[in-house]
């Protein structure tokens, strides 16, 4: 009989994000991302209420509304400027902007669009405003071991300095 995922149980899975409207995949998780049912919520409140009772082998589809997780898409985080303006490092789609604000507030802003002339960033998550499925396959149900329940995953272990074990923060 197949152990089924409840509180205090390790679970493996890959997953990927798909876009109702369009149909194209945004994410995919092809490693396994391990956790600790319970104790650490590594994927939307709905998508782990949907983990519940399900079993090594199993397939699910869940719907998600990002609006709910990452609220309405906001036209004011996004700016378009000249490219002269633009240090070259960020001249390419996909790059990671940390910018801070005159509160001194930090955003992640990420480059979406770039031509001869401009190039476009944008403060919004990815995903918001977005209606998404969650495709998962479960992979494996086992009890935790103590120490995973503690770390709330798999371990990770840091180097041994000096006989003190450590952890990365």
């Amino acid at each position: 009989m197949k152990e089924r995922i409840e509180e205090g149980k390790f679970v493996e899975l890959t997953y990927r994000v798909v876009d109702q409207k369009s149909g194209d995949v945004l994410t995919t998780v092809e490693f396994p991302l391990g956790y600790v049912h319970g104790h650490n919520a590594v994927l939307s409140p709905q998508v782990m209420a949907e983990l519940d009772g399900k079993a090594s082998g199993d397939r699910i589809s869940v719907p998600i509304d990002c609006r709910d997780l990452y609220g309405a898409r906001d036209e004011s985080l996004v700016f378009t400027d000249a490219i002269e303006n633009v240090p070259e490092e960020y001249r390419e789609v996909g790059t990671r902007i940390l910018m801070e604000n005159d509160k001194g507030e930090a955003k992640s802003f990420l480059v979406t669009r770039m031509d001869d002339k401009t190039l476009t960033i944008d403060g919004n998550h990815p995903l918001c405003g977005r209606m998404v499925v969650f495709e998962l396959e479960i992979l494996s149900v086992r009890d935790a071991t103590e120490e995973e329940i503690l770390a709330g995953g798999r371990p990770e272990k840091g180097p041994d300095i000096g006989g003190i074990p450590t952890r990365p923060i």
